[in-house]
């Protein structure tokens, strides 16, 4: 039997002049995982706001990622009683 599952990750994005700052939340298994991302235009580039946006979502979403492997290393090393590293 198969099961679909759906999980959504939020991505909040807030510009502050040559700044930009991503935050992508993903609720799993009771618990909020967060990940935060920066990205920074350099003051002579040209003003292209979505590429600032795109690459702080783009870190934002690196981090996300390193704290779901590292809970996923977690349940599994409970159950095996050792520590254990999942490639992602």
């Amino acid at each position: 039997m198969s099961a679909k599952k759906t999980f959504t990750v939020k991505v909040d994005v807030v510009e502050e002049g040559h700044a930009t700052d991503a935050t992508a939340r993903l609720t799993i298994d009771g618990s909020e995982l967060v990940g935060v991302g920066k990205a920074r235009r350099n003051p002579e580039d040209p003003n292209r706001p979505m590429i600032g946006d795109e690459l702080a979502i783009a870190r934002a979403l690196v981090v996300l990622a390193r704290k779901l492997g590292e809970k996923v290393d977690e349940g599994i090393a409970a159950y095996e009683g050792h520590v254990v590293h999942v490639t992602i």
